[in-house]
């Protein structure tokens, strides 16, 4: 069992952000939902907490309302594969109003932040020239091009 779950503070579209995340993520499943009763502060049955699972993480979604809001300053790094996989999960994250940032984050509609990362690329920051290199490479970018990096570890322009 997990033993730290990361808690995701929605206004009201917490029920709307998991389903989005599972219709993304090839492993995911909602585990259980509580709904508000009659003393709120959320309407009466309206979803107050939803704990689901992607990848084999857990977290739980709150509809808490207004107070709270996410910010850069926390991501949620999904290590890929391959391009294609960091292509299919970028494009899908960023879509229906969400904005591309830079070096591989973003954040969804929803307002929350992702880091779209190749799983590879410790490897390629693992000599301190290849790290300068690959930084050179990764700064201009938005979503992460994985030959482009390899190249620049190489030493390759």
């Amino acid at each position: 069992m997990q033993k730290i779950t990361t808690f995701l503070w929605f206004n009201d579209n917490a029920e709307a952000a998991v389903n989005f995340y599972l219709s993304i993520f090839k492993s995911g499943k909602i585990l259980q939902t509580v709904r508000y009763g009659k003393s709120g502060p959320g309407p009466a049955g309206s979803v107050m907490i939803i704990s689901f699972e992607l990848e084999g993480q857990r977290f739980t979604a709150l509809n808490g309302g207004p107070h709270f809001t996410f910010t850069p300053a926390i991501s949620l790094s999904v290590e890929c594969k391959d391009q294609a996989e960091i292509d299919r999960l970028w494009d899908a994250l960023a879509a229906d109003g969400g904005e591309q940032g830079q070096c591989g984050w973003l954040t969804d509609k929803f307002g929350l932040s992702w880091q779209i990362v190749p799983r590879i690329l410790p490897e390629l920051m693992n000599e301190p020239a290849k790290a300068e290199r690959v930084m050179q490479a990764v700064m201009p970018m938005k979503k992460l091009d994985l030959a482009a990096l390899e190249k620049a570890a190489a030493g390759r322009s």
